[in-house]
């Protein structure tokens, strides 16, 4: 025992390492409590940073902890963007067809039904793909696969929903071949961890499976239709100011009672039929068929001739008056400065109401607005987005020999997604026309550039009625894929391919002013030709030594959602548009003994030809700006590890770790389209030796990914003896990056920015070099955060048992850390070129982690 100590000890002083917890050393079993954490914060919030990628692998300890640990950071497995990783559900790809993202709503509050997972981490072989970069992951919804028996949880917490209470049913397989399987959960909260947000959710889960012989015949549907408020980010100085790390701008008071001006209405309806045929006891054939209908729809407060109405607007805030930066602004340092930054601070930090939205305000400025005859000044709107998918995967599995086997498939799916705007609330008022106003100025009113829709110019709105934009985005792929393993003696290997197309087309129905000829009907049809090739496997040189290597190299087409200019206004494809090349490798090792197990693993992946796409308010020119950046490098690199220690059989003693770097290595060409003038910018005119014809370039080489630790690590002291589970762990995570803003690298910015005339902080030196420190991405800072979960499970007679757990997270209250945000695509001067006392560049939008939380889990097993 001794010796075991100091061997332990030892691994602690050269790795320095840290910690993570197994699902099944937290409570109950694996599925239940892993689900029971991470389900108030994997993708429950669109407006927050997507979380881990779900990846496991019962032999590799870094890959079974990660998912679970790092979660409270929002940690992404190898800051992959969650498009790498792949998500199926009896075999058929879940992914959405046009951003490539895995939409964790869609199987919310199925705790139950979600815990049969067959996972791949990127060099896994596996039964129903080529595995993704990021992993891919199976759930197994057949009603047959689930544990027999009833069971009621009953959950309170202080996270997204405060109360949660959940049945289950499986019938298990009758004699008569029926395997019956039902669940209904409900989460519920007035108001969550953060002010000004609700959730409302109500889940269900139907399914039959029937055995005939060899065949195997089964249905499931389920739906989670939810409501909730959503959260917001914000600045470090009006966190300050209202002395809350969790101050949500998208609130306010209207009639003494809180309103949240962005709700977020969710809702996917799924079918799905299994056909799984035995041929023979080599042979098996598994065929699915899916259809989705999902429907999306997020509010937004907008205003029309009027300023920003949310309460953090940047005109509001006390170093807006004052140079609280002192960049050598003395105009901006006056003594009425001051005085009026006392004035915003005693203002800001006094009553709550002044720092949200003043809906009475709003609706009174309307009234007027109306006696006068004039549209909306402050308005309620919904982005809408409703997807109707159908997807169609079979996959034949045969056992060549005891060495060998062989697994092939082909997936085939189409996609409509259905992209509107709706008037949602006119908050009083009585007008509004569907006319771009942002462009009035640069055009009259009588221009016909300013319609929205030129098939009904001048279009009164109403609420419910659509406006601003309405098109179709239509997706269809296809994949053949297989996959040939052989083992011989010690050595595993496998090698997969998978080939196939994708084919993107928009169609409007709108007919746009300033794109008459190309925003109405049917665009041209954008054809892709993707796929790759993979190797993989594992040599065990006996003795509990075990080692890995994969590599691999794929061609795969661009997202539809990154490849149209401006889809709310015209039919263009993005310029320069590629397929994306993806070369990955990685070397592990593992080992195992009777008190020990243990893996590192080195990575290595590369991207080229990456195509990114967003769209914002560009302050510099006063207007809507849709950017693309084409022709994009990356890397990503990095080491893991994970060790668990016996030290008694009682106690463990677990660690995982990554330090990884995740960033672009080249600059980007960019090209963005202005709203309100309808024009491509690229200014490439305005740099000095460059042509009209060619690019601007974006300088974003050396960003690194947002919204993830690139370094975390972790460390877990468990008992777990007689029922009871008891885990306390604590995690170390830093090299935070926060969303850089493209607008603010663009070549003709930093141009200008060095030539505004008021400010100090140039952008280049005398020779015409861009300064390094014009080009620093912002960070959020890390830190330590402690866990602590203890639960005990009771067995009944009859087989019935009780399980209870209590999981608090961030024991010491630590709210220092940042979970993600983003910088503002503003900059410190206005179009004018003077200098600007608010400094966008030293305010970054920031999410901070979450204070104490925790849950408390009962669940009751008949």
């Amino acid at each position: 025992m001794n010796k075991k100590l100091k061997l332990v000890a030892m691994a602690f002083c050269v790795s320095s390492v840290a910690l993570a917890q197994e699902a099944d050393s937290v409570g109950v079993d694996a599925g239940e409590q892993a689900f029971i954490f991470t389900e108030a914060q994997l993708g429950e919030n669109d407006d927050l940073s997507q979380s881990v990628v779900l990846v496991n692998s019962n032999t590799n300890i870094y890959a079974s902890q990660v998912g679970y640990q790092f979660n409270p950071a929002r940690f992404r497995y190898r800051a992959f963007n969650q498009k790498y990783n792949e998500v199926f559900i009896n075999g058929a790809p879940m992914n959405d067809m046009e951003s490539g993202l895995f939409r964790f709503s869609l199987i919310g509050g199925l705790n139950q039904q979600t815990r049969n997972m067959e996972y791949s981490l990127p060099f896994d072989n596996n039964t129903f793909s080529m595995s993704a970069m990021g992993g891919s992951n199976n759930y197994n919804f057949r009603p047959s696969s689930f544990a027999t028996g009833q069971r009621f949880t009953l959950t309170g917490t202080n996270r997204n929903y405060k109360v949660r209470a959940m049945y289950t049913y499986n019938s298990g397989v009758k004699e008569n071949g029926w395997a019956l399987s039902a669940n209904v959960t409900y989460r519920w909260a007035d108001e969550g961890y953060v002010e000004g947000s609700f959730y409302n959710s109500l889940s269900y889960f139907l399914g039959a499976e029937k055995l005939m012989g060899d065949h195997r015949l089964s249905f499931v549907t389920w739906g989670n239709p939810t409501e909730r408020g959503a959260q917001g980010a914000s600045t470090d100085e009006m966190y300050w100011l209202a002395n809350d790390r969790f101050y949500n701008p998208y609130w306010g008071y209207q009639n003494g009672k809180k309103r949240n001006s962005r709700v977020v209405t969710d809702y996917q309806p799924t079918a799905l039929m299994t056909w799984d045929w035995k041929i023979d006891n080599q042979l098996k054939l598994t065929t699915t068929l899916t259809g989705r209908y999902a429907m999306y729809k997020g509010t937004r407060l907008n205003y029309n001739n009027a300023d920003k109405p949310q309460g953090d607007y940047w005109k509001n805030l006390p170093s807006s008056y004052y140079d609280v930066w002192d960049r050598g602004l003395p105009h901006y340092q006056t003594a009425q400065c001051m005085s009026d930054w006392l004035r915003a601070r005693t203002i800001m930090s006094g009553n709550k109401a002044d720092r949200q939205i003043q809906f009475d305000r709003l609706m009174a400025a309307n009234r007027t607005a109306d006696e006068q005859g004039l549209d909306a000044m402050y308005y309620i709107y919904a982005k809408r987005i409703d997807n109707l998918n159908l997807t169609l995967a079979s996959s034949l599995n045969y056992d060549i020999d005891k060495r060998s086997s062989m697994n092939m498939g082909v997936q085939l799916a189409t996609n409509k997604s259905m992209h509107y705007q709706t008037m949602e609330d006119l908050m009083r008022a009585t007008r509004f026309h569907n006319i771009n106003t942002y462009a009035v100025g640069n055009y009259s009113m009588n221009d016909p550039q300013v319609q929205y829709d030129l098939n009904n110019p001048n279009g009164q709105v109403k609420v419910g009625d659509r406006y601003g934009y309405d098109y179709n985005i239509y997706v269809n792929k296809a994949t053949l894929w297989g996959t040939y393993k052989y083992d011989f003696s010690r050595v595993h290997t496998f090698i997969s391919g998978r080939v196939g197309g994708a084919e993107y087309q928009r169609q409007g129905n709108m007919r746009n002013g300033m794109f008459a000829e190309n925003s109405y009907g049917r665009s041209k049809v954008a054809h892709f030709l993707q796929g790759g090739v993979k190797l993989g496997g594992t040599w065990n040189a006996g003795k509990g030594h075990v080692f890995t290597f994969g590599t691999s190299a794929e061609f795969k087409a661009p997202e539809a959602s990154a490849s149209f200019v401006s889809p709310e206004m015209n039919n263009d494809f993005v310029v320069n548009l590629k397929t994306e090349k993806v070369f990955s490798g990685e070397l592990g090792y593992q080992f195992q003994n009777s008190w020990m197990k243990a893996n590192i693993t080195g990575y290595y992946s590369q991207m080229k030809d990456v195509t990114e796409w967003q769209s914002f308010y560009f302050d510099d020119i006063n207007s809507f700006s849709y950017v693309s950046l084409t022709g994009i490098n990356k890397e990503y690199y990095g080491v893991e590890w994970g060790m668990s220690f016996k030290l008694s059989d009682a106690f463990t003693l677990k660690t995982i770790g990554t330090v990884s770097e995740a960033k672009n290595t080249n600059n980007a060409k960019v090209w963005y389209m202005s709203s309100t003038k309808g024009t491509y910018n690229d200014n490439s005119n305005l740099i000095p030796g460059r042509g009209e014809n060619n690019y601007e370039y974006c300088l974003n080489k050396n960003m690194r990914e947002a919204g993830t630790p690139l370094t975390a690590v972790g460390v877990i002291l468990g008992y777990h003896q007689n029922g009871w589970f008891i885990d306390l762990s604590g995690n170390y995570y830093d090299r935070i990056y926060l969303s850089y803003s493209p607008a603010f690298r663009y070549e003709s910015t930093l141009i200008a920015r060095n030539n505004s005339t008021d400010i100090t902080e140039k952008t280049m030196d005398a020779a015409g070099n861009v300064l390094p420190s014009a080009l620093e991405q912002a960070k959020g800072k890390g830190g330590f955060m402690m866990d602590c979960s203890i639960g005990r499970s009771i067995y009944l007679r009859h087989g019935r048992s009780m399980s209870i757990n209590l999981s608090i997270s961030n024991l010491l209250n630590n709210q220092d850390i940042v979970t993600g945000g983003y910088e503002q695509s503003r900059s410190d001067y206005s179009s004018s070129g003077n200098a600007r006392a608010y400094s966008f560049k030293n305010n970054p939008m920031k999410f901070y982690a979450w204070g104490i939380n925790g849950m408390l889990n009962i669940g009751y097993k008949f």
